[in-house]
């Protein structure tokens, strides 16, 4: 995609720079080459071996994709409103502002983390219990371990309060290497941290993300189960490509119809299914709830269950969070950075 990348970039920023006096193509031309190989470059490196030069690069590189988005939109705007109306320069360099405003508001709402809270309502539940909900941390090379090190530090603060973490997939994103102690700052909470492959989880390789998870002391359930007090806590791995999925016969046999059924599977999919079998409740994460506009608006389209909380006929709950992490972009409009403690009362 990368050819095809830069030639966007070139005639984005050409159409940019009409707006405020313009600039040769030559110079264009350059400036787009440079733009698609911050895009391409530093992630050959990432993938080999990670560094502060090129996670920092590939950060630029996520920012400007996302103010390309904006750009583009902003300047379809205002020649459209310029095909009716003779735009100011002054009134078009405060719309072109507009971009960098909001891209500084983005930035913040992707790296502030939040604790959200549900109450999910149980009749079969002995006692209750909280558990903090989270998944697409993106651990990478935009958000890398001082991403680890804000989870950590907010699961700290929630160990009085909550019994068990539960993370729904794409810990990693394949956008840098996941070395053995990446996930180590994990040891400190004091918590069953459980946590089941996302479809990003395989891009960096699903062995490194499993090792540094164990090393972490993280239970890691593929396709398994595990139960913690009145829980049966059964993983789904996302299946894709040669990875198969277990069926519906083989997940029915993990049921424990003493205990409350959770499934964590990483997309938001197959509820009314695994309903049907019999789990209480299904975590999920994937859809970033389209983290930042246009995109959410988009994804409300594309996901029947985009985020929040649902339940349905059989009375069971879907829970879908909007992530931790970023894809590509560490940019946030819209939707939360979160944690979400749900309580599970009878």
């Amino acid at each position: 995609m990368a050819p095809f990348y830069t030639i966007f970039q070139f005639f984005l920023l050409k159409y940019l720079f009409l707006l405020v006096g313009g600039l040769n193509d030559m110079s264009l031309v350059v400036l787009a080459i440079i733009i698609g190989l911050l895009h391409v470059v530093p992630m050959l490196f990432e993938t080999k071996k990670s560094r502060k030069i090129t996670r920092f690069l590939q950060t630029i590189d996520g920012v400007w994709m996302w103010a390309s988005v904006i750009f583009l939109i902003d300047i379809i705007a205002i020649y459209l409103v310029g095909i009716f109306v003779v735009l100011p320069r002054p009134i078009i360099l405060i719309l072109l502002a507009i971009v960098p405003i909001l891209g500084v508001y983005n930035y913040y709402k992707a790296h502030k983390l939040v604790i959200n809270e549900r109450v999910l309502k149980l009749e079969n539940l002995t006692h209750e219990i909280n558990i903090v909900h989270l998944s697409d941390v993106h651990f990478g090379s935009v958000r890398h371990k001082q991403i680890i090190r804000q989870i950590t530090d907010k699961l700290k603060e929630l160990e009085k309060t909550c019994d068990v973490v539960i993370i729904s997939g794409d810990l990693a994103d394949g956008s840098s290497v996941v070395e053995e102690h990446d996930f180590d700052a994990l040891k400190e909470v004091n918590m069953p941290i459980i946590f089941t492959p996302g479809n990003h989880d395989f891009y960096p390789g699903i062995e490194n993300v499993v090792k540094a998870c164990r090393n972490a002391g993280i239970i890691v359930l593929d396709n398994g189960r595990f139960e913690f007090k009145n829980l049966n806590i059964y993983g789904l791995t996302f299946s894709f490509d040669e990875i198969e999925m277990p069926t519906l016969d083989e997940i029915k046999e993990v049921l424990n119809p003493d205990l409350i059924n959770i499934i964590n599977y990483h997309v938001p999919y197959y509820w009314e299914e695994f309903s049907s079998l019999g789990f209480d409740i299904q975590l999920s994460g994937h859809t970033h709830g389209g983290q930042f506009y246009p995109a959410v608006n988009f994804a409300n389209r594309l996901f029947e269950y985009n985020k929040g909380l649902f339940k349905n006929r059989f009375g069971k709950y879907l829970h879908v969070t909007t992530g931790v992490g970023s894809m590509d972009t560490p940019m946030r409009w819209g939707t939360d950075s979160e944690l979400v403690v749900l309580k599970l009362i009878k």
